[in-house]
């Protein structure tokens, strides 16, 4: 349940650390933090980001009653909710970087999705999921449409045509250097 995880702070202390986070990660996009405090700051920005994208006076007091900096309000309002008019929740992401030297707490990276990487290419085709320990899942796997292997194939004759220059250019003898006078 979001809000419920103390992360060794009075509430006081915890809320601003929540707030001084969301502001950071709407400004700039991404933070580099902790896996727990990560997983609260997500549910506070993605509300941030629900209400934003209703342009009232309202909407906007509430949100600067929680962000910090009135210019990150101002580019949620005007560059980041208008992103995301049309998706329902899920914008951020939580990239798991390993563990932290001194303590091993499980560090991560929360980002913003950008909108454009939710549309992906056609024919593109996707890395798949990984596992926890960043195995492939044992889901049944695709394979690839005729519309992915025409890339493929422009692909293969490029590499050919490219090994073929190469050869040519061993195959040709190599020029005299000149001779250099010791005089």
């Amino acid at each position: 349940m979001p809000g419920s995880r103390k992360l060794g702070r009075a509430s006081d202390h915890r809320m601003a650390m929540l707030r001084g986070l969301v502001t950071y990660l709407l400004e700039n996009g991404r933070i580099e933090t902790t896996v727990t405090r990560a997983k609260e700051v997500r549910s506070m920005a993605e509300k941030m980001i629900t209400i934003a994208k209703e342009p009232t006076l309202t909407a906007k007091r509430r949100v600067l009653a929680f962000v910090t900096k009135e210019d990150v309000v101002k580019k949620l309002f005007d560059e980041i909710a208008p992103e995301y008019r049309d998706r329902n929740g899920g914008y951020t992401r939580i990239i798991r970087t390993g563990q932290r030297r001194g303590d091993a707490a499980e560090m991560c990276i929360l980002e913003l999705v950008k909108e454009d990487e939710k549309a992906k290419k056609p024919g593109a085709k996707s890395a798949g999921r990984t596992g926890r320990f960043g195995r492939a899942s044992r889901a049944k796997k695709t394979e690839e449409t005729p519309a992915a292997a025409a890339p493929a194939e422009e692909e293969a004759e490029a590499v050919e045509t490219t090994v073929e220059a190469v050869e040519a250019v061993e195959a040709a003898p190599a020029e005299p250097e000149e001779a250099t006078a010791e005089e």
